[in-house]
């Protein structure tokens, strides 16, 4: 995801060297809280479990081996492109000095992560008006 121009001015020069070293030599091109794999075309669940092909296997959202959806489940599958970013955990994005900070996640696990701080925003927007 890109940086905002608004915010460019939090992030080192350097940041898009360390996020390809955070995601991909650190982490593998994975993402470090369910595995999903960089750049894939997966088939998801709403449930959040995910088929592996590599494994020929489905995976729920920690990555971990996952009951075969029935019938019913499978009706709501969909394909989903898995693009990893660099997210920050304690959501500083100017606080880059640590990497036990930095994450690889996939857009899915960066969500969740970000949730509580955009629903706090959510409530801000929405009193403001």
């Amino acid at each position: 995801m890109p940086i905002r121009p608004e915010f460019r001015m939090l992030y080192p020069p350097n940041w898009r060297a360390l996020s390809n070293d955070i995601r991909f030599t650190v982490a593998g091109g994975r993402c470090q809280r369910c595995d999903r794999p960089h750049g894939t075309v997966l088939k998801m669940l709403p449930d959040g479990r995910w088929f592996d092909p590599a494994q020929n296997t489905w995976r729920n959202e920690r990555g971990r081996e996952a009951p075969w959806p029935d019938i019913e489940e499978a009706i709501g599958w969909r394909t989903t492109k898995v693009v990893l970013a660099t997210a920050h955990l304690d959501g500083n994005p100017s606080n880059n000095n640590r990497r036990r900070n930095l994450r690889a996640l996939c857009q899915r696990c960066h969500l969740i992560h970000d949730r509580p701080r955009h629903l706090r925003q959510r409530w801000i927007t929405c009193r403001r008006r």
